[in-house]
């Protein structure tokens, strides 16, 4: 058994082929079905089931597969914490992004970090909160930005709190509130509104505001995207409740209108509590030079980002 064995292994469990796996190894399927084969008679047990449409771990497959992540977790983390010893951060930063984010400039911070620690690469995934909070926890993020309400906190996470603000009503150029210098949320109520899916820390900043304020509204469009939500008021569709960062300079016909005791909205930056990576601390000193320390959330000492 050797370390290619088990990337490989790994790489055919996601892929769910043996072909989209030897590419992302960059081996010929020949090769890494040989190695695979070679394995499964070391082990005297079926990894895969093999099929013409796909390939399906077994339950032996299964479980190799989760101690073979464990293995080339650590075999990494070892390799980057002996170049840390020497002042070197490698490795790839897996980092995971809300699209609202605004409370640092994704861009500019990635190109510090670039510019700091060359040999690091970077790894993006683009999700809501709770998805990104629940891999940073899994261990497959190292790092994510993180948007969530007022009362609630990032949960088993360390968490920085690197930004707030209050949202504002996202309203049509053209619309009767679009000239208002400030509303309350019962002035939104019987409107049509835009927002993103049930369930999401992104949906739930507005939903517990309405429902404190005992307003009831009618969410007609849901989506993923800040940029369709707007899109959808702009075409006089729905209006919306969004930070007002999130409106800046992106839509003309889209109009934001403060709201009075609106909710309020935190940016966190989150990491694994217990056994941050080297690549991941140095992420975190870029991220705290950007957006300085405001609060932490639960169980977090700044230590990672200051060492």
């Amino acid at each position: 058994m050797d370390l290619s064995q088990l990337r490989y292994v790994v790489e055919v469990a996601d892929a769910s082929s043996f072909t989209r796996a030897a590419e992302r190894c960059y081996v010929t399927q020949s090769a890494l079905s040989h190695q695979i084969a070679a394995l499964e008679r070391e082990l005297g047990q079926r990894l895969f089931v093999r099929s013409s449409r796909s390939v399906r771990a077994t339950e032996a497959g299964t479980a190799f597969v989760a101690r073979a992540r464990e293995a080339l977790r650590a075999i990494d983390s070892a390799k980057e914490e002996a170049a840390a010893t020497a002042g070197h951060v490698v490795g790839t930063l897996r980092l995971g992004v809300i699209p609202t984010v605004t409370a640092v400039d994704v861009p500019a911070v990635l190109a510090r970090f670039r510019a700091e620690h060359p040999s690091a690469r970077v790894e993006l995934r683009v999700g809501n909160s709770d998805a990104l909070a629940v891999d940073v926890r899994a261990g497959d993020l190292d790092v994510a930005f993180l948007g969530l309400r007022e009362d609630s906190l990032p949960r088993g996470v360390a968490a920085r709190e690197i930004g707030r603000e209050r949202l504002v009503a996202a309203v049509p150029a053209t619309h009767v509130l679009a000239g208002s210098s400030e509303i309350a949320l019962s002035d939104l109520a019987g409107l049509t509104f835009a927002d993103f899916p049930a369930g999401t820390s992104g949906r739930a900043q507005s939903d517990v505001a309405f429902a404190a304020a005992g307003v009831e509204r009618d969410v007609a469009f849901e989506a993923d995207s800040a940029e369709l939500i707007l899109g959808l008021v702009a075409a006089d569709l729905a209006v919306s409740l969004l930070a007002p960062a999130v409106l800046e300079g992106r839509h003309r016909d889209v109009i934001a209108v403060p709201v009075r005791e609106g909710p309020i909205r935190i940016e966190y930056v989150a990491w694994d509590a217990d056994a941050p990576r080297s690549v991941a601390r140095a992420f975190l000193r870029v991220v705290e030079a950007a957006a300085p320390t405001q609060r932490s959330g639960p169980g977090n000492a700044p230590g990672p980002a200051s060492q």
